[in-house]
């Protein structure tokens, strides 16, 4: 999910879609192509005055990463910055407090899968991170997730994510229908895990309403729902 003042946006491992907020009528679309360069679209979120989308190979090994951009008006692929093979899967981006943010996840072994590992072999949830950058993607600092909190996320990890206007950090798994509040710490490596929310969507990507920052849009995956809840304080 991506949201601006007139339009939302849906999106899928190689696709975007563009709505009209006020009547969910469909007006534009980009469709990458089978077997293409773009093959797991993440997140979104509009920064200056574009569509910025994590993007990863998943669950291609080794996993790559890149954040893909796209103009919002005519979903025209407009720019990629790439890590290449860097700290996992890139699952969500957003800008704060001057820097740029990217997690970045790794999975375990998923149930049913017969032992098959999500992500790459010897590394499983407990290595996903949260990485801050400069505007000229320096890395200036990365964090990991508190222990409980993977357990959470298992057998998947962190899905979606950004800041809140008070600087507190909303993520979410991939499939629990919860937001979990987190801080950065005052010291050490390990991010706060200050509070649990329930909420009508199943994990994945959020996005804060630009037009009220107490509304907050995500999507139920499985019914193929995207959902608009006003959160309480």
């Amino acid at each position: 999910m991506a949201v601006g003042a007139e339009h939302f946006y849906a999106i899928g491992n190689h696709w975007i879609e563009k709505y009209e907020r006020s009547s969910g009528r469909k007006v534009a679309e980009w469709r990458g192509a089978d077997g293409g360069p773009i093959v797991h679209l993440n997140s979104g979120v509009l920064i200056d005055g574009e569509l910025w989308c994590a993007h990863s190979n998943y669950p291609g090994i080794p996993m790559t990463s890149s954040i893909e951009r796209f103009d919002p008006e005519t979903l025209a692929h407009v720019g990629s910055h790439s890590f290449g093979v860097l700290e996992g899967s890139a699952t969500w981006v957003d800008r704060h407090a001057g820097a740029l943010w990217v997690a970045f996840a790794h999975y375990g072994a998923f149930p049913g899968g017969g032992g098959k590992q999500g992500g790459e072999p010897g590394k499983g949830p407990e290595w996903t991170s949260l990485v801050r950058f400069d505007e000229a993607w320096r890395r200036t600092g990365g964090w990991v997730y508190p222990a409980d909190l993977l357990a959470r996320f298992a057998p998947s990890s962190n899905s979606g994510g950004l800041f809140t206007e008070d600087g507190t950090l909303w993520v979410t798994g991939h499939d629990a229908a919860e937001i979990y509040v987190l801080a950065l710490p005052q010291s050490g490596s390990v991010l706060e895990w200050v509070g649990t929310l329930p909420a009508p969507i199943a994990g994945q990507g959020i996005a804060l309403d630009p037009r009220d920052l107490d509304s907050l849009w995500g999507i139920v995956k499985s019914a193929r729902q995207v959902v608009h809840v006003r959160r309480t304080r």
